[in-house]
């Protein structure tokens, strides 16, 4: 994930029989209250317009200008209204920049103890005529949580982090390319998924056959120095301890091709044809190497479930922390609010409490438990939870999904794998939808309070169609 630095443009509204004063004492505020957040921003200077404001349909020109200028740079666009703002100059500037990214308005609130007309902002009535004149232009627009906050206050703050992560799944979803390695398991008919909608929704997907993986694979010498460097992560990664060493040297050879596949083919994340030809014709199972890269922040699928991956990089834009792909797998006792969620697994290792490489023991009595080396398993650490599922639905021609939230808990369990107890509120309910609906077993989470930001990102900027569980 990058660590680049959020940099948000900002359109400053003003109208003229409005105190102007607002509209640069406002612009200067938005600027500090950026920085506190640590973002950057790109605005009109005092030098450019009145108080560096847009009122006009030149200085809306002048904004869209310098936009475009350093559309490399915007991750999404602020209007601010520390007055009533001209409707028509900031619906301008954003269909002249042609930015495609999101934009949150804000409206500065009165103090009812200054309402003369040398204080008065009626910013209240203004966002309303700035977020119609948006709606006719077609441009679409996130809310602050409050009608009016104040760009110091501790709810515009919270507003801020919102609207980052909101930036940063839908910029991140859009041209993404997405690397499928192998085959659909044949048993798996629930992860099918339709290439054409993604690719409507700018998604492309890269296939790479496993021959391809093993034909690679067998061309590499133990001494080479990409195995060697790949070897000496899965060490430092997890404990191996009882791992035969020629399993490790599969592993490591596994990792460092499709590490080299996925550089040279600009692929961000992945899904793996994780059983049984894995299995069966190289000898390992690809776990650790898809937890590894799902821990740093590329996050990888097993059973070549694409949109499975696509739902753990949503969650992962959105906290900038590791994702991973679970099964709704069991009840838990008699808890209607509970589950235990569950992978052989692949999970990465910032989700376990303890965290151990074994072998696989689904389907070690099928293959041999001499092939199943290289599962990552332990106890999911108790903690904030978010989740979100995304498919695409082929006879409706769109795509959906459900968000939510809940909690790891430390219920007790004895079992194996990867695994965890969660709880969520009416999970019953949230039950009944997936099956209603026909969503897949898998789901992805994400130790944070993400839900919010990745709906309003599919939903608004996507155009994805989403359910919401408990909101």
């Amino acid at each position: 994930m990058s660590s680049k630095k959020m940099t948000m443009g900002v359109i400053v509204g003003n109208r003229g029989f409005f105190p102007s004063e607002l509209a640069r004492a406002g612009r200067e505020e938005m600027m500090q209250a950026l920085a506190k957040a640590g973002m950057d921003c790109v605005v009109l200077g005092p030098e450019d317009s009145k108080h560096g404001a847009v009122e006009t349909h030149d200085e809306a020109k002048r904004c869209a200008a310098l936009f475009r200028k350093n559309g490399d740079r915007l991750d999404g666009v602020i209007v601010s209204l520390p007055n009533f703002g001209d409707e028509r100059a900031i619906a301008d500037t954003l269909r002249l920049a042609r930015l495609n990214v999101p934009v949150l308005v804000q409206a500065t609130p009165d103090d009812a103890k200054k309402m003369t007309i040398l204080h008065r902002r009626d910013s209240f009535c203004g966002k309303m005529s700035a977020c119609n004149n948006l709606k006719q232009y077609g441009i679409p627009y996130s809310l602050t949580r409050l009608h009016t906050v104040a760009p110091d206050s501790d709810d515009f703050r919270k507003d801020l982090a919102w609207f980052g992560a909101v930036c940063r799944v839908a910029n991140g979803m859009r041209n993404l390319r997405v690397g499928s390695i192998g085959a659909r398991p044949t048993a798996f008919n629930t992860v099918r998924y339709s290439e054409k909608l993604l690719e409507a929704s700018g998604i492309s997907t890269e296939t790479l056959d496993l021959s391809e993986v093993f034909g690679r694979i067998a061309k590499l010498k133990d001494d080479h120095a990409g195995v060697q460097g790949k070897l000496a992560d899965i060490k430092k990664y997890v404990t191996t301890s009882g791992v035969p060493d020629a399993a490790l040297m599969k592993m490591a050879k596994l990792g460092y091709v499709i590490d080299d596949w996925m550089t040279s083919t600009d692929l961000r994340i992945s899904a793996v044809q994780c059983w049984t030809s894995m299995e069966e014709y190289f000898g390992v199972v690809p776990c650790t190497i898809m937890s590894m890269m799902s821990n740093n922040l590329f996050p990888a699928a097993c059973e070549v479930d694409v949109c499975g991956t696509l739902s753990m990089h949503a969650l992962a834009l959105a906290s900038e922390t590791p994702s991973a792909l679970l099964d709704w797998n069991n009840n838990y006792g008699d808890d209607p609010d509970k589950a235990v969620c569950f992978h052989c697994s692949n999970l990465p290792k910032h989700f376990f409490q303890d965290v151990r490489m074994d072998f696989q023991e689904i389907i070690a009595g099928t293959v041999g438990k001499e092939n199943t080396f290289g599962t990552v398993v332990g106890r999911v650490k108790a903690g904030a939870m978010s989740f979100a599922r995304f498919s695409t639905d082929d006879t409706a021609g769109v795509i959906r999904g459900y968000v939510g939230e809940g909690t790891f808990t430390n219920d007790s369990l004895n079992t194996f794998g990867g695994v965890g107890v969660v709880k969520i509120d009416e999970l019953q309910k949230l039950l009944h939808y997936i099956c209603e609906n026909g969503f897949e077993h898998h789901v992805a989470a994400n130790f944070s309070t993400t839900a919010a930001a990745v709906h309003e990102a599919a939903v608004r900027y996507l155009g994805w169609k989403m359910h919401w569980h408990g909101n």
